[in-house]
């Protein structure tokens, strides 16, 4: 029993040895997202709230970071 126990560890850890490992994922940049925009002369609205629309289109869209904003120096 004992040696079949040896075998089995003995066999997990040739596997993970021999695992192809994993690739990271590059991150998503800004300029990979396609954002659907106005044309000039559209009628734009102010909505407060929720509501319906006829189509829907993106007037601004935040800055997307992928990393922290670092300040030095804030305290005076």
């Amino acid at each position: 029993m004992w040696v079949q126990i040896a075998i089995l560890v003995v066999s997990y850890l040739i596997n993970q040895a021999n695992q192809p490992k994993p690739t990271k994922p590059k991150p998503a940049a800004f300029q990979d997202f396609d954002f659907p925009r106005c044309d000039e002369g559209t009628e734009k609205e102010w909505i407060f709230g929720q509501v319906w629309g006829k189509d829907w289109m993106v007037l601004a869209v935040r800055n997307q970071r992928s990393q922290a904003i670092k300040v030095k120096g804030s305290k005076k």
